[in-house]
């Protein structure tokens, strides 16, 4: 045989002919298939296909990566388990589509839903299919389709969609309408806001030289197209403003932006946005006229404002400086002696008496005052002094210190002399009188609110002291004052948490040595001092206006106290309690002293002779009336070194009088004072008065006053003041009645006594 490419033989080339055409066909089709494979990856779409008999599924290698799936991962099959991993809000959607695409309704073979990536997130697929074979009876048996990954699309659609409504409501807020000219076809396109600014109908047809041109004020079109056309020509972004005229004779202001462009079909056009600015035409005309306005009164406004400026600064009345400008100026003083190490003396002046020259003379008389006041300030300040008026009646001088406070006690001197001086007001004379506290301080780190603060203290001092003089500051004057501050306050505090309390010195009757009374005493249960007597705190409780709420406190507790003790047996027929000054002022005493429940006959109030008597007014003498009513008795203490009158005693008309300490002591050695005790038990029993010897600590007191016919006696040679719970055991043992009582009955009683306190917590 030989070897021939081409054998002779026809069968023979027949066979390999068709060999050939095989190979050929085998290639083309591989080639075909290569081909369809690069498309498909080239366009990044997912290929599937579906064998509705078999449930075999192929996705390929980009499907699977659409839901972030590997090529060796399995695909799920099953219907129900594919439809939950579609969005809960696409599956109904979805589950209609295939149906639709499954027969074969064209509307149908592309439609979009989210599936669910591997890794969580929601992916937007796009799937076109369509049924490729069906069996005899038209069921579809394979499937076949693409998905493409739309999510990047989606989210620029969204996106576009959310910039769209907030273009829409950008324009709907700022009124702006939208225009668009094409200059080819001459048309116009306007939004609804364009036609709503023109007040023109929807059905207009909206054309080059029509409408907007004779809406246009004839003035400013010109101008207007003009604009138009060389902005247009060089496709460059203009701005206007124009006027219109409204088809009901009113005139607007529209202010325009437009951007000229070449369309797709090589046409020019612009577009562009319309806005009524009429509103901000007029306010700018408005504040232009304001402005104009305001230059033209530049001169009257910056008199006004210097008149605010010195009133901010200046007392209305004296003209002097006030408390804001007497601020700054000690803040720029002090500034300068931080650079120059000089000092600051303060005289801070209050007038005396000022109130009664108002109540009396009128509030005219009080603004002469005043007024005289400032005058003779200013005429005492040299160089660079200051002088303001901080207050009521207060005023404040300063100047510089240089290490001598003689010439501020040498002014303080000349200024309390002048104001001594009686000035007169339509025909009437006052005098007026200064208290003046002096505060001085020098060198580099002066803090002008504290150097205020100390010529105030001093102030406080010099009051004190007396009133018309004057006082320098003193770190010891500081310190009373913080002790002050802290009484003060502990005060407030006790009286929340009911510290006072009553103690007792009982009253014998001066013939028997029967028990006649009890007089209630304050005192003050301490936290951490004990039991203190009035004269740790009565005076600072006076200045806190806590008198009466002390008072009010020991009342109650002494009338619960005579309660248990009635019950008890004891033979005490009354209690007296202490009332101040301005309690008996007090137009609603009686009513709360109703609330207590007193029984007629078994509490007095004691009233201070030095303090009432020739000073009870008409309310005094009321509340006096209604306690007589209630059955509470009046006792006048302190009796012989007030300055009452017998007129006044008369007025008054108390029920007791108890004779002071200080006239009872000295009896065993003066025959004066015997007589003078004598005399006041005549006015007793002249005006039918019971009399009550205070400070009787002998037995020599006790003996001369009751052969000179004192009713009752009281003090330390008959019972020392003690607590509620010890007045039954005192009472009990009767000891105020032994021979030597001034001996031994004191010791037994002391022992008594520090029992008594050592159980009271007292450590004084």
């Amino acid at each position: 045989m030989r070897n021939d490419p081409f054998p002779d033989d026809p069968a023979v080339l027949v066979q390999l002919t068709d060999i050939t055409a095989q190979k050929r066909a085998e290639q083309d089709l591989a080639f075909r298939e290569s081909r369809w494979n690069s498309a498909l990856i080239n366009s990044e779409s997912g290929v599937w296909d579906q064998n509705m008999q078999t449930g075999l599924f192929y996705g390929s290698d980009t499907w699977r990566a659409i839901r972030g799936m590997a090529p060796d991962d399995a695909i799920e099959t099953n219907h129900e388990r594919w439809l939950d991993l579609i969005h809960p809000d696409d599956r109904d959607r979805v589950t209609h589509c295939i149906e639709r695409q499954n027969a074969g309704d064209p509307d149908y073979a592309v439609f979009e839903y989210r599936e669910k990536h591997k890794d969580g997130h929601w992916v937007w697929i796009e799937c076109r299919g369509a049924t490729v074979e069906r069996d005899g009876d038209g069921n579809p048996v394979r499937i076949v389709g693409i998905d493409n990954d739309i999510s990047t699309r989606k989210a620029a659609e969204f996106a576009l969609e959310r910039m769209s409504r907030r273009l829409k409501l950008a324009l709907e807020a700022s009124h702006i309408g939208v225009f668009e000219v094409d200059f080819e076809t001459r048309q116009t396109t306007w939004d609804d806001r364009m036609y709503a600014i023109f007040n023109v109908s929807r059905d207009q047809d909206i054309v080059i030289d029509g409408v907007w041109e004779k809406l246009v004020h004839p003035d400013d079109l010109p101008r207007l197209q003009k604009n138009v056309e060389f902005n247009v020509a060089r496709l460059s972004a203009f701005s206007d403003e124009y006027r219109i005229i409204l088809p009901d004779g009113k005139l607007r202001y529209i202010r325009a932006k437009t951007v000229p462009f070449i369309d797709d079909e090589g046409h020019a056009r612009m577009v562009g946005a319309n806005w009524d600015v009429t509103d901000d035409i007029v306010l700018q005309r408005e504040l232009e006229r304001a402005k104009n306005l305001a230059e033209a009164r530049n001169l009257e406004l910056e008199d006004a404002k210097n008149s605010i400026e010195y009133n901010a600064m200046h007392d209305y009345l004296t003209e002097l400086p006030n408390r804001r400008y007497l601020d700054e100026t000690l803040r720029r003083m002090a500034a300068e002696c931080a650079r120059d190490g000089q000092g600051i003396g303060i005289l801070h002046i209050d007038l005396d008496r000022f109130k009664q020259v108002n109540d009396t003379f009128g509030h005219r008389a009080g603004d002469m005052l005043l007024q005289n006041v400032a005058l003779l300030l200013r005429k005492n300040v040299r160089g660079s002094d200051f002088v303001a008026r901080i207050g009521g009646d207060e005023f404040v001088f300063v100047s510089r210190y240089t290490g001598a406070a003689r010439k501020f006690s040498l002014l303080a001197d000349r200024l309390i002399k002048e104001l001594r001086k009686p000035m007169h007001h339509d025909g009437h004379e006052f005098r007026c009188g200064a208290s003046i506290g002096i505060a001085c301080e020098s060198g580099r780190d002066i803090d002008p609110k504290q150097l205020l603060l100390n010529a105030d203290i001093a102030l406080y001092n010099a009051k004190k002291r007396g009133r018309n003089r004057y006082d320098f500051f003193s770190s010891d004057t500081q310190d009373i004052l913080i002790n002050t501050k802290r009484v003060s306050d502990e005060i407030l505090l006790g009286l929340e948490r009911s510290e006072f309390i009553p103690y007792y010195q009982l009253q014998f009757d001066a013939q028997t040595l029967d028990i006649s009374g009890a007089e209630t005493l304050a005192r003050w249960k301490h936290p951490t001092e004990g039991i203190l007597t009035p004269d740790r705190f009565l005076a600072i409780a006076e200045d806190l206006d806590a008198v009466s709420a002390i008072d009010e406190m020991l009342l109650e507790k002494a009338v619960r106290d005579f309660e248990n003790w009635q019950q008890n047996g004891l033979p005490i027929p009354r209690v007296s309690v202490n009332v101040s000054s301005r309690r008996l002022h007090d137009p609603s005493l009686t009513k709360s002293l109703k609330t207590l429940g007193i029984k007629p006959g078994t509490v007095s109030f004691e009233l201070l002779e030095s303090i009432f008597l020739d000073e009870s007014d008409e309310t005094v003498l009321a509340n006096l009336a209604r306690l007589r009513k209630l059955g509470i008795a009046i006792e006048v203490d302190d009796f012989g070194t007030g300055h009452a009158s017998i007129v006044s005693l008369l007025r008054v008309s108390p029920d007791t009088l108890k004779i002071d300490r200080e006239l009872i002591q000295r009896l065993p050695q003066s025959n004066e004072q015997r007589k003078l005790v004598n005399s006041i038990l005549e006015i007793g029993r002249s005006l039918n008065i019971k009399v009550i010897a205070e400070g009787v600590e002998t037995q020599e007191h006790i003996r001369i006053l009751r052969d000179l016919g004192c009713d009752c006696l009281q003090g330390f040679a008959l019972c020392r003041p003690i607590p509620a719970e010890m007045v039954e055991a005192f009472v009990s043992g009767q000891s105020w009645r032994t021979e030597n009582a001034s001996g031994s009955m004191l010791a037994k009683f002391s022992e008594m006594l520090a029992q008594g306190k050592k159980k009271a917590g007292d450590h004084r």
